[in-house]
């Protein structure tokens, strides 16, 4: 039997046992138990946009059409015992809305050519009681309610619990951003002496759309915030501009959906990565970012245009963790732009974009993956390069939807870096958090209180917002607590003000 039969029966096992499980409805005969099963199922996200990009299931905070869902069973106030094959969970209506995925790096979950491969139902073990799974949105408006059903063996009663999951619904709140940069395509270096129409300066416009993708409605106030990660050569010299704004972060007002601005290059090339983050909770950035819906683009600044062949330098190892977000880009040289990236053998859970950045999370075994990475250039020329990908385990429990801030994942020691600043110039950047119930408010704390070098961190009325002007170029950190609910979460971020990388003293 062949590696694809194998999977379609084992799906269809797999589609069985859990339709069987899920018929129990939490009815069932059997003695009685002091302490009974009770099941939880709840969904990071409870709302989707309809995926008209077919764009493939991925985890992670740039991952907008995937939610991760988490079952939990306990016995009183205690896990059930853990196992293999524990939870059957299925889709009951809404099948053409969207379909379940593992995510687990599990190649009998994916099919030869290493794509996650769509399930209606999954069976699943148990870990402390619980465990997890995705679901992702297809391009079919609707409602899917998904079903989770455990037996307890005591008595072989069944127990249920389900949630809805909207896809495409016309709620007029944000959905996605899409970053595109305007012809002709290329960005030099600030320092190249190549003529126009190339120049050191490209404008970029940004869409922002709903869940039945048209265009937000024009907000009174800023609702979109643009900014360079501070990633890599190229980010360093290059500004961002519109009206009076100039720096690494920018604050958007979109007219029809639309956001325009202008990306200048330093004197570096390589890859400048943006990141576009907007609130889907009010549509309004200046006030703090609750709900964020947020999404990558890498922009490549050369040196010199179809001077020299295309050409893949030596791509940098990277080092991942098993189940935290992870994003990078990579550069090229020579060549006709713009360029178009592709990708194989990456570890379970990371992908590729067209414009060449890696991102998710990144989901095991851990070991070391060596990729493949191809750039094809206007002209169709095509160049490969490998990168080594050491994935490391996570080293802790995994606690379901936890939260993070700016994507970050605080685990005592990382540092979170915001975009840069520059001393004397105003400064303007707004938190955002992801995980937990998005329905309630985050309360957010910095210490030290003040902040170094002229920066303020507003925890009232300005929630998750740094701003001031800077007064002294050094590398100012401080850690910022967001808390929502009874989840809280503490990282260390950083920002760095002009050249000098020494810390701040004050």
């Amino acid at each position: 039997m062949g590696k694809k039969m194998k999977k379609l029966w084992k799906a269809f096992l797999l589609s069985s046992a859990a339709l069987l499980a899920a018929c129990g409805g939490g009815g069932g005969s059997g003695g009685e138990s002091n302490l009974q099963y009770r099941i939880t199922l709840t969904a990071a996200k409870s709302q989707l946009p309809i995926n008209i990009a077919n764009a493939r299931a991925d985890s992670g905070a740039f991952a907008p059409f995937t939610t991760t869902l988490y079952v939990d069973a306990r016995v009183g106030s205690n896990p059930i015992p853990g196992g293999e094959e524990i939870f059957g969970c299925n889709i009951v209506q809404g099948l053409d809305s969207g379909a379940l995925y593992y995510l687990d790096g599990d190649d009998e979950h994916e099919d030869d050519d290493g794509n996650q491969l769509p399930f209606r139902s999954v069976v699943l073990g148990a870990n402390s009681g619980g465990a997890s799974f995705h679901f992702h949105s297809a391009n079919q408006a609707g409602t899917a309610r998904v079903v989770c059903s455990v037996t307890d063996p005591r008595d072989n009663k069944v127990y249920s619990a389900s949630v809805d999951i909207v896809v495409g619904a016309a709620t007029g709140k944000v959905a996605s951003v899409v970053g595109i940069a305007n012809s002709p395509f290329v960005l030099l270096s600030r320092d190249a002496s190549a003529r126009l129409p190339y120049r050191n300066n490209i404008s970029v416009q940004a869409f922002v759309m709903d869940d039945a993708n048209q265009p937000i409605p024009t907000p009174s106030a800023p609702n979109l915030q643009v900014s360079i990660r501070p990633m890599g050569p190229a980010a360093v010299g290059a500004r961002l501009l519109q009206a009076n704004q100039s720096g690494s972060v920018l604050q958007v007002r979109t007219i029809g959906g639309v956001g325009l601005f202008s990306l200048s290059s330093g004197p570096t090339s390589g890859p400048i990565m943006l990141q576009y983050v907007t609130d889907r909770f009010d549509n309004d950035i200046t006030n703090g970012i609750q709900d964020p819906v947020t999404s990558l683009q890498a922009i490549q600044v050369n040196d010199q245009v179809a001077a020299a062949p295309l050409a893949l330098p030596a791509l940098d190892d990277q080092d991942v963790t098993i189940g935290l977000p992870f994003a990078t880009a990579f550069g090229v040289q020579g060549g006709v732009a713009p360029y178009t990236w592709s990708a194989v053998a990456l570890p379970g859970g990371l992908s590729i974009s067209n414009d060449g950045i890696v991102s998710g999370s990144p989901q095991g075994p851990a070991g070391v993956y060596s990729g493949v990475i191809t750039v094809v250039d206007a002209a169709g020329t095509k160049v490969f390069g490998n990168v080594k990908f050491t994935v490391a385990a996570s080293g802790g429990a995994v606690v379901p939807n936890p939260l993070a801030i700016n994507g970050c994942v605080s685990n005592g020691s990382a540092t979170c870096s915001l975009p840069a600043a520059n001393v004397g110039e105003a400064y303007l950047y707004s938190l955002s958090v992801s995980g937990g119930n998005a329905t309630d408010p985050v309360v957010w704390t910095f210490a030290p209180t003040p902040l170094p070098a002229g920066l303020v961190g507003g925890s009232t009325g300005n929630n998750g917002v740094i701003s001031g002007t800077p007064t002294a170029s050094c590398n100012a950190r401080f850690l910022v607590t967001a808390t929502r609910g009874a989840v809280t979460v503490t990282q260390q971020v950083s920002v760095q003000i002009g050249a000098n990388t020494a810390a701040c003293t004050s």
